[in-house]
């Protein structure tokens, strides 16, 4: 059998030689956030599917497509989509995308998702940047042998989200106008969103926000020693908190509604975190 690394440099290799910009930051976008990858310039598009050992995307609102190209003269890959655990992937499967962005030479990431709300200060619509997360998907991508070409048995996780990072979205939000909040999120597996007395639950053990990805990326990404970032855009809020049944069609009117300023955030920091890697 293959192993990960193996696989993981090849997948790299299939992309690099599609594309001659060689990007450091790599970002992952979330339901109904993909179009910042519309944007790009000098853009390259492959498929997920065209990539060696990479998992298709099924979900709605996932392009399912990594698109290399530059943000502003920043060179970024950006994977237009994501695969979670609940389309019957495993929790390595998951995280391989963050592989290959490190074999491709990727040093930070920005990870983006929709996420409902569980902090009553934040409505819909609002920008979260995520400071710490709690993982409850009953799975970790680092379970079994330990790859040390990939990192340590036991990372540390303490500082997961990047405080100078956090620090520049938050400073790049106030040159915009824009309000950007801070908060924990919760990882629950999905795909049924969660019961009002398990928002209670999160609630009580400190979580802000709810969602079924990103934390297996992010154990991935600090695994290699990659740097993160992660942006969560509220797109309703939590069972329970309002007397309204919940849909993924919301999720995608709000992920519509939003993403200009959204964009225009992204836009605001890659250059900063572009100069921080140099």
């Amino acid at each position: 059998m293959t192993d990960q690394f193996t696989l993981a440099e090849s997948a790299a290799q299939f992309v690099l030689q599609r594309t001659p910009l060689r990007p450091r930051i790599g970002l992952v976008l979330g339901s109904g956030l993909g179009s910042f990858a519309d944007s790009l310039s000098e853009a390259s598009k492959i498929p997920f599917h065209e990539i060696p050992s990479f998992s298709r995307s099924t979900a709605i609102g996932h392009a399912g497509q990594m698109v290399i190209g530059k943000a502003g003269g920043v060179p970024v890959a950006v994977m237009q989509g994501r695969v979670h655990l609940y389309e019957g992937y495993s929790a390595e499967q998951v995280a391989f995308p963050m592989r290959v962005f490190g074999r491709m030479g990727i040093r930070a990431v920005v990870l983006t998702n929709a996420a409902g709300g569980i902090n009553l200060t934040y409505k819909q619509g609002a920008l979260v940047v995520i400071s710490d997360h709690i993982n409850l998907q009953g799975a970790n991508p680092l379970v079994g042998p330990n790859d040390d070409r990939f990192g340590v048995r036991f990372p540390d996780m303490t500082h997961a989200y990047d405080r100078s990072y956090r620090a520049m979205a938050r400073d790049e939000a106030h040159k915009l106008g824009m309000t950007l909040h801070e908060g924990v999120y919760a990882a629950l597996l999905g795909p049924s969103y969660e019961t009002p007395a398990e928002i209670r639950y999160l609630r009580t053990i400190g979580a802000d926000l709810v969602g079924m990805s990103t934390a297996f990326e992010v154990i991935a990404a600090r695994h290699m020693g990659l740097k993160v970032l992660a942006i969560s855009c509220i797109t309703n809020m939590a069972a329970g908190i309002l007397d309204q049944p919940l849909s993924h069609e919301e999720v995608m009117e709000t992920g519509e509604r939003v993403k200009s300023g959204f964009e225009a955030l992204l836009r605001a920091v890659l250059p900063r975190m572009e100069g921080d890697l140099t």
